[in-house]
């Protein structure tokens, strides 16, 4: 009797360890679809890439060489101006008006820029002529002049302004940049921008957008919890297949930013970088960076050099 009740025990242990064993060994194999799956996700475009000149260049101003309360405010024809003749690439944002012309404004609403109610694409072309940046007498500047100004001079990343699925301004763009000389690429806070280029400039450098979207407020609500949360880690890369990703220098940290820069090798714009500790900081985890509110200590001696070899 002995003997048995120890082989019945002895065939219950190894059931047991069986069964652990095969537990196991789903969880791992589960572990590593799901981490498969998650890299997949987020890589960058990995084979036809466009060419990448427009990253050659480490420093864009941001909306210009601006300073807001002078003649030079944002995203207007003097600070754009200011920031070629000082060799600076120019990051700047374009949206379009309610008669499809592409202007360059950051802003969906005209408030703090114009002090004027409403919103861009509830005006055409004509009625925003009649608005002026912070009173200092400059007028909102249509893409087309911008890129007439820039001539091609220095790199240009260009921000595509969509809120919802208005893709108007993807197809006004290309229509003027067809004819464009310059270097530039595109970004956007919207896939739905980037998955625009992807199927119909292939050519054409693009990038994603992104923040901290769960760490604010105003993300933290039903319908904008799941986007956020989406775009913060970068899961909408499988769909669109970016070329680098702007990031809020803040989250540096983000786990999925840093697969994409350190795994993949893909490119990474740290914005908007205000200060010299802050650049000090970003230079560890980006490759090029967008800056306002202060000039980059390194580009003034390099311009300083420049003007005495000159």
């Amino acid at each position: 009797m002995r003997r048995i009740s120890y082989k019945k025990s002895h065939q219950k242990s190894d059931t047991i360890s069986g069964r652990k064993s095969g537990r196991k060994k789903r969880s791992l194999l589960t572990g590593a679809v799901v981490s498969a799956a998650y890299l997949y996700s987020i890589m960058p475009r990995l084979i036809r890439r466009p060419d990448r000149k427009a990253f050659q260049t480490r420093f864009f101003a941001h909306r210009g060489l601006h300073e807001n309360g002078t003649a030079h405010p944002e995203n207007s024809l003097p600070a754009i101006r200011r920031a070629v003749e000082a060799g600076y690439g120019i990051e700047f944002d374009i949206q379009v008006t309610k008669d499809g012309v592409p202007v360059v404004f950051h802003d969906f609403t005209l408030r703090r820029m114009c002090g004027q109610k409403g919103r861009v694409v509830d005006y055409t072309l004509q009625e925003l002529q009649k608005f002026r940046l912070l009173d200092c007498g400059e007028k909102i500047p249509t893409f087309a002049e911008a890129l007439k100004v820039v001539d091609g001079r220095v790199p240009l990343i260009i921000e595509m302004k969509v809120e919802y699925m208005d893709l108007r301004v993807c197809r006004a763009a290309n229509q003027i940049l067809r004819d464009y000389k310059g270097v530039y690429c595109i970004e956007s806070f919207n896939p739905l921008v980037l998955l625009w280029y992807r199927k119909n400039r292939p050519d054409v450098m693009r990038g994603q957008l992104s923040d901290g979207f769960v760490r604010q407020k105003e993300f933290r609500t039903p319908s904008k919890l799941a986007p956020g949360f989406f775009l913060q880690y970068l899961l909408t890369n499988f769909v669109t297949r970016p070329d680098f990703v702007a990031y809020n220098h803040r989250y540096q940290g983000n786990l999925s930013r840093r697969i994409w820069h350190r795994l993949f090798h893909g490119k990474a714009a740290a914005w908007t970088v205000r200060s010299e500790e802050e650049l000090r900081r970003a230079k560890r985890h980006f490759d090029v960076y967008i800056f306002d509110s202060f000039i980059p200590r390194e580009t003034r001696r390099k311009t300083e050099k420049d003007r005495t070899e000159s």
